[in-house]
């Protein structure tokens, strides 16, 4: 069940997860229509490195590729934000979610920093706080829609982190999936070091949850582009090939006879020499095309 309600009062408006919502919705919206507002602010590892443009860690959480993943990305923020911001506060709430935004992207930043990659959601800032209100009340069951019974908190924590890994290896899309790992662990991480009891309330599962992300964030390391374990080998300096030598041209028989005519035989190279005597047996030397072709 959700954390308990107000003492039968009226559940105050979750005012700041309502303003995290609403602008989201609008960027999200204007980036469906104008494809420029979308290249200002996507993640994009090259604009962030190469043209300094550090802004893209935290706009790109306020764009989604379509509705439904907009949709599902509010509906999850106002689910369990609004809990965080009532119960713990607003500040709790600004600093796990934007941390989360941040460390989500600086984790796609470290992973896709040498390929063409873009990326857009708010997944790490959401993932952060869901993964906050997890081990803020850790009694609590999740709802998700569409499942009449709530989940239990230590099932969706760990379901969630092997679906997202899941969603890493198979997806084909620009949602930044790498993302909802990273924000996950800061979230985490940043909730630890403002609530240090949420450990020793439930160890078994933050130990459980750490062990699988570390699993997951090593394996990511290697394999940024998820190809087999064994498949990365240590960096090696790129060897060329090795220059290929001319191709000697053939010799022209009439220019050594000519040759031969001004200054006689002893006048021949060993190269003409050769080329002569295989012309007097009937033979011409390969031609550019490396064809042999008979004297006629």
């Amino acid at each position: 069940m959700p954390p308990e309600t107000f003492y039968g009062m009226q559940e105050p408006l979750p005012v700041v997860t309502i303003c995290l919502i609403a602008a989201t919705v609008i960027v999200s919206i204007a980036g469906f229509r104008n494809r420029a507002v979308e290249d200002r602010l996507i993640f994009c590892p090259e604009n962030i490195m190469r043209d300094k443009q550090g802004y893209r860690l935290v706009t790109s959480a306020f764009l989604h590729q379509n509705w439904p993943h907009l949709i599902f990305n509010m509906y999850s923020l106002y689910a369990f934000g609004r809990w965080i911001e009532l119960r713990v506060g607003v500040g709790a709430l600004l600093a796990i979610y934007f941390a989360s935004v941040i460390g989500g992207s600086l984790l796609s930043l470290f992973i896709h920093r040498h390929h063409v990659y873009k990326a857009y959601g708010a997944s790490g800032g959401v993932c952060g706080i869901i993964f906050a209100y997890i081990f803020l009340f850790p009694g609590s069951g999740i709802y998700i829609l569409f499942v009449p019974a709530p989940i239990p908190a230590w099932a969706y924590a760990i379901a969630y982190l092997l679906y997202s890994f899941y969603g890493l290896k198979s997806a084909r899309d620009n949602i930044g999936h790498d993302a909802h790992l990273g924000g996950a662990i800061i979230g985490l991480l940043t909730t630890t070091a403002m609530y240090p009891g949420i450990v020793g309330a439930s160890p078994k599962l933050y130990a459980a949850v750490m062990l699988i992300s570390l699993g997951i964030f090593v394996y990511l390391l290697r394999n940024p582009l998820f190809l087999p374990l064994n498949s990365f080998a240590p960096d090696r300096p790129a060897t060329r090939p090795p220059p290929r030598r001319p191709e000697k041209k053939p010799l022209d028989i009439n220019a050594i006879l000519d040759k031969i005519s001004k200054s006689g035989m002893q006048s021949l190279t060993k190269a003409e020499h050769e080329a002569l005597m295989k012309a007097s047996r009937g033979k011409r030397p390969k031609d550019e095309g490396g064809e042999e072709s008979s004297s006629g």
